[in-house]
């Protein structure tokens, strides 16, 4: 496949148009990325998804359901199936939240792809968080479908105070937030001089 060409007017000398071919790989780095550059985020979204899905089996197979597997002072591994959202949200509602939480995912994960596909090429931070909020709802959303809850195993606790139980998916979505809170904070703070 040849190289992407877009071919914009410009004006002569004498005042005449004239047609200026412009190589996309010699783009500005604010121009948006050719699908190759979006392509690159999307990897890491799978990678998230592959890490999430690969340690949710892992946990199914080595850790007891009636017995917690302690790491660490402060770090247990627990079996846990949460039908909600984070922090348990819904998770007593009967049963509709599958369908809702699917299709949040759905519809979140289609805006996040459409919006890494615009990103301009040197907004790297922002691509990175939402590269890892849309495998972080992917990887959870493939429970739900599978399962109708979410496979939950690190329990991280301090002084006998137990916050709830997680897993990667949820943590790529936790850093995610925190990149897009640094980026709305700082809106400079990925350009590149």
């Amino acid at each position: 496949m040849g190289e992407e060409k877009s071919v914009q007017p410009s004006i002569d000398k004498d005042g005449s148009t004239a047609e200026l071919s412009d190589i996309r790989a010699d783009a500005p780095p604010d121009a948006p990325p050719t699908s190759r550059g979006a392509l690159k985020w999307l990897w890491c979204s799978l990678a998230v998804v592959i890490a999430d899905q690969l340690t949710k089996i892992a946990a199914l197979l080595w850790i007891d359901p009636l017995a917690p597997k302690a790491l660490a002072p402060m770090l247990n591994l627990v079996l846990a199936y949460n039908p909600g959202a984070a922090f348990s949200i819904l998770s007593t509602a009967g049963g509709w939240q599958r369908g809702l939480f699917i299709g949040l995912a759905l519809a979140v994960s289609a805006l996040v792809v459409r919006w890494l596909y615009t990103m301009p090429r040197n907004q790297r931070l922002m691509s990175c968080a939402l590269s890892l909020l849309l495998g972080g709802a992917i990887g959870n959303m493939i429970d739900r479908i599978h399962l109708g809850a979410v496979i939950d195993f690190i329990d991280v606790h301090v002084a006998g105070r137990h916050w709830p139980a997680f897993n990667v998916a949820d943590s790529a979505i936790c850093i995610g937030v925190v990149l897009l809170m640094i980026c709305t904070l700082r809106p400079n703070s990925d350009s590149e001089d």
